[in-house]
């Protein structure tokens, strides 16, 4: 059974950072290509913004700006998201799942709220 767990969200002021952990069981993180997602407070659509491969390699949106970034710790079975210079717009819950989701495995998510 597939089970993710967020945390390490909060309310941080512009400019702040934020490492988001995202620890996994009943995936292998070796094999699977994972991915960050957000959702905006009241939107409708999750979308991806950071994806990682089990060779390493990764992938952002082009306007995200190289604020983000994945990585893993596969001994602990957990994802990261470094998340730096922190914009209103990024105020979200953010998850993780395998890429692409499969809808059964979303976990309940870390808010993020930024603000002045």
């Amino acid at each position: 059974q597939v089970q993710l767990v967020e945390s390490g969200g909060g309310s941080v002021q512009p400019g702040g950072s934020l490492r988001l952990s995202c620890v996994t069981s009943g995936i292998d993180l070796s094999i699977n290509v994972m991915g960050w997602y957000r959702q905006a407070l009241g939107g409708q659509t999750r979308e991806l913004v950071a994806r990682l491969t089990s060779a390493g390699h990764t992938l952002y949106p082009s306007y995200l700006k190289g604020r983000f970034s994945i990585s893993t710790d596969k001994a602990a079975n957990t994802l990261y998201l470094q998340i730096d210079d922190l914009e209103p717009k990024d105020t979200a819950v953010y998850y993780c799942n395998t890429q692409p989701p499969y809808s059964e495995n979303w976990g309940p998510g870390t808010l993020v709220t930024v603000s002045s």
